[in-house]
């Protein structure tokens, strides 16, 4: 009885041995006495105990840290260079048998492309083209882990560190860099300023213009209609006046009394020499005329008083 006790412990020890279990994001690959039978897929598997062997692959996208290493540029400046390789298996098969260790593989293939793609960019390249590096490296491990039966997605620069001084130089630069857009950019302002100040400066003018033109333009015509009814007044007071001479017939004597006085405030004035109008000749000789008949009569009336007396 303790003989057939310990045979059947055996035996489902030895048929438990040969149940798997795959999760679904695994494959099997069961190999009979060391050759490739079959690709097992996910869930309850038996293979036969100590004949059949199976090789679970994980097909999850996974990660590979490539360790830190120096790297020379075009322009002979040693950067340290650190990436990370974003992987997925898509044929378990050759992931098993074409390659001994794919983590291995992929980081010395991937140190090696990071020299050769770095090496052919200068170190101001390298430190703004780090989308175009990680293109680069990822279509080249694409292409080599293909036969592997594994897709590489994407490649992830970390960081990328030149020396000491090298980094000094580049802030000094930035510093210098950004200084000089200050001083830019403040030039900018103050010209912008500038040119709003004499446009505002010249709209004013204009504006001021504008304003005068228009005054003068009223004053112009204020005056415009002053003179036209000053000149209005004189020319009624003058048909007023001339109404008036007409209406009251006046001598010859009172004309020529009046001449007078017009012409002795002519002369009345601070001037050297005093124009008289052409018409004042004839005047003036009827004046005289008037002189002769007023000292003929003068003289006349002297004689008959003289024969009075006699």
């Amino acid at each position: 009885m303790i003989f057939w006790l310990i045979l059947a412990v055996v035996l489902f020890i030895i048929a438990a041995s040969g149940i798997k279990i795959i999760r679904p994001f695994e494959k099997g690959l069961v190999e009979r006495l060391g050759k490739y039978r079959r690709e097992a897929e996910p869930g309850l598997q038996f293979i036969i105990p100590f004949i059949e062997r199976m090789v679970k692959v994980d097909l999850r996208e996974t990660v590979i840290d490539v360790p830190p290493q120096e790297v020379i540029t075009k322009d002979n400046v040693v950067v340290t260079v650190d990436a990370i390789i974003y992987y997925q298996i898509t044929d378990a098969f050759r992931v098993v048998y074409n390659v001994a260790n794919f983590e291995i593989a992929a980081i010395k293939l991937a140190q090696t492309n990071l020299r050769n793609v770095i090496g052919e960019m200068e170190l101001d390249q390298t430190l703004t083209s780090r989308e175009r590096i990680n293109v680069t490296l990822r279509e080249v491990l694409d292409e080599a882990t293909d036969k592997w039966g594994v897709k590489v997605t994407r490649v992830e620069i970390k960081k990328i560190d030149p020396p000491q001084d090298i980094m000094d130089a580049m802030s000094k630069q930035m510093k210098a860099e950004r200084t000089k857009r200050a001083v830019i950019l403040e030039a900018e302002g103050y010209k912008q300023s500038e040119i709003t100040k004499a446009e505002g400066d010249k709209m004013s003018a204009i504006l001021q213009a504008e304003g005068q033109s228009e005054s003068i333009k009223r004053v112009a015509e204020a005056n415009k209609f002053k003179l036209i009814a000053e000149a209005e007044g004189q020319a009624i007071a003058t048909v007023n006046v001339f109404k008036a001479i007409h209406e009251g017939d006046p001598t010859k004597d009172l004309i020529a009394i009046r001449y007078l006085d017009a012409l002795r405030q002519i002369a009345d004035g601070k001037a050297n020499k005093v124009f008289l109008p052409y018409e004042s000749s004839a005047m003036l000789s009827s004046l005289g005329t008037m002189a002769e008949i007023f000292k003929d009569g003068k003289d006349s009336s002297s004689v008959n008083e003289k024969d009075s007396k006699k």
